[in-house]
């Protein structure tokens, strides 16, 4: 019974530090976090009628550190998709295929921004969550 006893104690002080070994050899790339941003409204299409984009983004980070790092930078990624969705023509607006163009200009938008802030690009995607023009 004794030995019994003693046998319980040390698998029960053993464990934690068996669980703890297991999360500290998890890869980082089982990490996936999503970051969204505030609605973007803007005017874009230049002179004449006014048009108007309404667009909510979201940006795919592979680490924890380039979530914060995001989120550090986020006047500066912020003010720099405006002007990119502002500077876009109604032909570069139409259709699914326009508007997945203008995603990866605006992932290569965050990413230049994040190698000059950060020295990598830390982000792995970006989506429209909703796009609506006017």
């Amino acid at each position: 019974m004794l030995l019994r006893f003693f046998s319980i104690l040390l698998l029960s002080c053993w464990l934690p530090f068996a669980w703890a070994a297991d999360e500290e050899g998890a890869p980082a790339e089982d990490y996936i976090g999503y970051i969204e941003l505030k609605p973007f409204i803007t005017n874009f299409g230049g002179p004449g009628k006014s048009r108007f984009l309404k667009c909510e983004v979201t940006i795919q980070v592979a680490t924890e550190a380039a979530h914060h790092a995001v989120n550090a930078h986020m006047a500066h990624i912020r003010n720099d998709l405006v002007f990119l969705f502002s500077a876009q023509e109604e032909k570069d607006l139409d259709g699914i295929e326009a508007q997945q163009n203008l995603a990866k200009k605006g992932l290569k938008l965050v990413q230049k921004i994040l190698v000059e802030e950060e020295g990598e690009a830390m982000v792995s995607d970006m989506f429209f969550t909703s796009f609506v023009t006017q």
